[in-house]
């Protein structure tokens, strides 16, 4: 298998379409094409990381790491992502728990996956990578976890200074050893600008030997296919049913990796897109115009972007807006909504979710019909522990929210970062220190 830039450029290898994160051309890699899988083959009660081998394996086929496919997927999917029924037990709600990882979040899948990768692509050629990453809130913190401390990697984290929870930054800043965490002046665009640019600068990507560990990296996208392959499948084997998926957006790497999920045949029916008071993803199926814009501040903080790396690789699937009204919807939720949908929840059904997946319920609760409640079997994404959010949550359910043993421990290391205007030569500094 190999991959191409969503621009054109000639096909590469996996492991340099890894390493590189974005192709020459300033494209993001996929496949050349999806490869056909005979699903009726596929036991759905094969522990995650078997299923995820077995679906991942034509996309490996040919490369150094085939043979370490197995071993790979025993480190990044050893934890689960379990369905949780909602509205008393009922099939026709149901939420995918995503958050059962060691930062609380459903990027950690991906991190994991990607870091196991880079480490024995890194091992190979006896190079050592620069994992350069920009996170709106909750990538960073799963990237730090997953590479902290192998050998031969470093990794350099932005964020937007001011722009995320505390206990997110927590999780950005405790590491050191082999992460440095940079706050920096500005928006996630900012942050996301800046790796932008270090990659299109020839000399310090080769001198750095940087490589991306955000979701325009392929490396991190198919393995979070797995769970919308593994869990469609099981509710098709239960139910007799496609479920459809919401999914809280903000980068689109999440989404993408869904409709991967059903362009490779799983049974997933439709796709719907929960987006914050960043517009440009509902504003574009609207109006046919992809208009980028400076991302606005919101409760969901990890969807704060006003620019979508993922859109180009969902329209190089699946087309222009015309087309990609035929396949996906998208809504946007204010803060005021997001607020009222955590208390809602909690007063209704007694469960506490973040901000994120706060979207994901109000669009099942307010923007579906009721028809569509009443005969779809829908499946609401929940990207993060709510834990995460203590200070916006906690006081909308009026209850202390428990916090996860992994990220308890987490919270007790100290946090060190350094802050920096969102200006590439500060960055470059910071490299080469």
């Amino acid at each position: 298998m190999q991959y191409v830039s969503t621009r054109g450029g000639a096909p590469v290898a996996l492991e340099d379409a890894i390493m590189s994160g974005t192709a020459p051309d300033g494209g993001l890699y996929v496949p050349v094409e999806l490869p056909k899988l005979d699903i009726a083959q596929l036991d759905s009660e094969l522990p995650l990381d078997e299923f995820a081998a077995w679906v991942l394996r034509p996309f490996f086929a040919g490369s150094s790491l085939e043979s370490e496919l197995d071993a790979i997927c025993r480190e990044a999917f050893n934890f689960p992502a379990p369905l949780q029924g909602i509205s008393g037990g009922s099939q026709k709600l149901a939420v995918l728990e995503l958050f059962h990882g060691p930062t609380a979040a459903f990027k950690d899948f991906g991190a994991r996956f990607l870091a196991a990768c880079m480490a024995r692509i890194s091992r190979q050629r006896g190079t050592t990578a620069t994992i350069l990453v920009a996170t709106s809130g909750d990538t960073g913190g799963a990237v730090a976890a997953a590479f902290h401390k192998r050998a031969a990697t470093r990794v350099v984290v932005l964020f937007p200074a001011g722009r995320v929870s505390s206990r997110q930054q927590h999780q950005l800043t405790c590491w050191g050893d082999n992460v440095l965490s940079l706050a920096v002046k500005g928006e996630f665009d900012d942050c996301q600008r800046l790796v932008k640019e270090l990659f299109a600068n020839t000399d310090i990507s080769r001198k750095h030997n940087l490589c991306s560990a955000n979701s325009i990296n392929v490396g991190r996208l198919l393995p979070q296919a797995i769970y919308y392959a593994k869990t469609s499948l099981e509710y098709y084997r239960d139910h007799g049913k496609r479920c459809s998926f919401i999914v809280p957006t903000g980068n689109l790497g999440n989404a993408f990796a869904c409709a991967w999920a059903k362009q490779l045949g799983f049974p997933i029916g439709e796709l719907v897109l929960a987006t914050n008071a960043n517009r440009t993803i509902p504003d574009f199926l609207a109006t046919g115009a992809w208009q980028p814009r400076s991302s606005i501040v919101t409760l969901a903080s990890a969807m704060d972007v006003g620019n979508p790396s993922n859109m180009e690789r969902l329209r190089n699937l699946w087309g222009e807006a015309n087309e990609l009204r035929q396949q996906i919807r998208a809504y946007s939720v204010s803060d005021e909504q997001i607020r009222s949908q955590i208390h809602a929840e909690f007063r209704d059904t007694g469960f506490v979710w973040c901000p994120h997946t706060a979207t994901g319920f109000y669009v099942y609760r307010h923007m579906l019909t009721d028809a569509e409640r009443l005969n779809g079997h829908w499946v609401i994404v929940a990207t993060a522990h709510a834990a995460k959010f203590n200070e916006i949550v906690e006081p909308l359910v009026g209850e202390n929210i428990p916090v996860p043993g992994e990220l308890a421990q987490l919270l007790q290391w100290p946090a060190h970062f350094s802050t920096i205007d969102p200006q590439a030569e500060q960055l470059i500094r910071q490299l080469d220190a």
